[in-house]
């Protein structure tokens, strides 16, 4: 009974640690691409007046980027922190339709184990498990794959970015400014279905870019997410009428 407990054993940690790497391999490129991001975000903080243990909290009790960067660009001296919880609020609403989406894939995972892992579910990790959930299963262990390294890695190159802030200079400058949207526009082609697709970009971004002109705020994020759901409905609606 004994070997044959330890033989089974050594097999589910086998697959666990087969799984877990298949979800380091997969997030790797993105992994490349979140660090000049996470620099970025921590230069930027600095220059707010955060120190690099108080960038370093916010990264990892938060781990949002989008709401993060909205945080810093509205920040004062003090902190006006309804706004700062509106802000956010509004840029990570579409994580309640992400994880509804990931959440009906999940079916391999405990319950606990569902609800803990949403709390890692950044745009990245979200398009990777999607992508695997359409092929094969989806894993604990291959999602702990995904989220490990990259909550890792935006915690440390958070931290880096905070404490050589002042060496790194304007980030517009070194042309890091661009990494956060050059790893959304490969997202977004991964999940490129043709000019349904381009149809949901163009009303979200044009409905972004006139909200932003005309009204103060962070309510160009709801705007754009809005006309996007819309878009995309009228897009399905069209798409049933003319199935026979």
């Amino acid at each position: 009974m004994t070997v044959a407990a330890n033989g089974v054993l050594n097999v589910k940690k086998n697959e666990f640690w087969a799984e877990f790497s298949g979800g380091m391999r997969a997030i790797a490129p993105l992994i490349a691409a979140v660090i000049p991001i996470g620099l970025v975000f921590g230069a930027v903080a600095a220059t707010k007046g955060l120190s690099p243990l108080e960038t370093g909290l916010m990264s990892a009790l938060v781990f949002a980027g989008g709401s993060q960067f909205v945080a810093m660009d509205i920040w004062t001296h003090p902190a006006s922190w309804a706004g700062l919880g509106f802000a956010a609020l509004l840029v990570n609403i579409r994580h309640v339709l992400m994880g509804a989406s990931i959440g009906s894939k999940m079916q391999a995972f405990p319950p606990r184990a569902r609800y803990f892992s949403v709390l890692f579910l950044a745009d990245e990790i979200w398009a990777m498990a999607e992508f695997r959930a359409g092929i094969a299963r989806l894993t604990p262990a291959w999602f702990a794959g995904l989220a490990t390294p990259f909550y890792l890695t935006w915690l440390l190159s958070s931290l880096a970015g905070a404490t050589l802030g002042a060496f790194l200079g304007n980030p517009v400058t070194l042309g890091l400014d661009f990494a956060f949207p050059a790893v959304f526009i490969v997202l977004v082609m991964g999940f490129w279905k043709g000019p349904e697709t381009g149809a949901v970009l163009l009303a979200s971004g044009a409905a972004a870019v006139m909200t932003q002109h005309f009204i103060p705020g962070v309510w160009y994020i709801a705007a754009g997410a809005l006309a996007g759901l819309a878009a995309a409905m009228v897009s399905g609606k069209r798409r049933v009428e003319v199935t026979p």
